[in-house]
């Protein structure tokens, strides 16, 4: 089965063309080697897929017949992709909770008083110091 193919069964991708684009960026190795999207894929491939900032590890299994469940993927593929990463993703997404774009407009009220209490909290700090 061709590599975009059986990412989209394994629902990694939506749909067989976002896959498709995803193999032509060069985000996805097969073995070690960057692939096409014409690549066949055989059992006891490893595949290395990015997606999201997450550099995912597969061993396939078995090449499924079509698009599978999610509660059949495990018969299929092996996960190996470490804890690690996935930690590191929820950070970004908490560091981004925090973060306000230059030109984005004022600050909200409660922003505001947020703002003030750190300031302040430096000040104080830095006078007993």
């Amino acid at each position: 089965m061709r590599i975009d193919k059986i990412l989209w069964c394994l629902r990694y991708y939506k749909t067989r063309s976002i896959a498709t684009e995803a193999v032509k960026k060069g985000h996805i190795t097969v073995n070690g080697q960057t692939a096409k999207a014409s690549r066949e894929v055989f059992p006891s491939d490893k595949i290395t897929l990015r997606k999201d900032q997450i550099n995912y590890k597969l061993t396939i299994l078995e090449v499924p017949q079509s698009r599978l469940g999610a509660k059949l993927l495990d018969i299929y593929r092996k996960d190996e992709t470490p804890k690690e990463a996935f930690e590191h993703l929820e950070l970004l997404k908490l560091s981004k909770e925090h973060y306000r774009a230059n030109g984005t407009g004022r600050p909200t009220k409660k922003e505001r008083r947020d703002i003030d209490d750190y300031l302040d909290d430096n000040i104080e700090t830095e006078e007993f110091e």
